[in-house]
């Protein structure tokens, strides 16, 4: 039998298993007026496979879903609603540099957040805050500081 063993292995047949998305959460930015609009976007979303949980915000315009599905397909899906969508433009204020840079602060965002754009987000590598500018005028290594000093 070890031979017969030894020689199968060679003969199995392995079959390529696709692999599963993964686990992920995408909020998308829906613009819902009435408690119908939310059922539509819900029951079109919750039919889709992999769908774990969806969670509505009508006050926000706001849809979250999670479980093993692809971003894109879920932001075709409620867009077949008829309803305008987006992704979730917007990310907590306080995880931003300077929250009221130019394009980062929208009018039209819920409280506590901001656009999330890269200027934003990110503050510039070669621009100092503007502490260390302050700090450094008036220091004695500097030979253009104050001459009162």
């Amino acid at each position: 039998m070890g031979a017969l063993d030894y020689l199968s292995n060679f003969c199995t047949v392995t079959s390529t298993r696709s692999k599963r998305k993964p686990m992920q959460t995408v909020e998308i930015k829906v613009k819902m007026d009435c408690d119908g609009c939310e059922r539509r976007v819900k029951n079109a979303v919750t039919s889709m496979k992999g769908v774990k949980t969806v969670e509505v915000n009508r006050k926000q315009h706001r849809v979250t879903v999670s479980g093993y599905v692809e971003p894109n397909k879920v932001l075709k899906r409620v867009k077949s609603t008829g309803k305008r969508a987006e992704f979730w433009p917007y990310i907590p204020q306080h995880l931003v540099y300077y929250p009221y840079a130019s394009g980062a602060y929208d009018k039209r965002a819920p409280s506590g957040y901001v656009r999330n754009v890269v200027q934003a987000a990110l503050p510039s590598s070669n621009a100092a805050p503007p502490e260390e500018n302050i700090v450094s005028l008036f220091s004695d290594d500097n030979v253009n500081a104050c001459s009162i000093m």
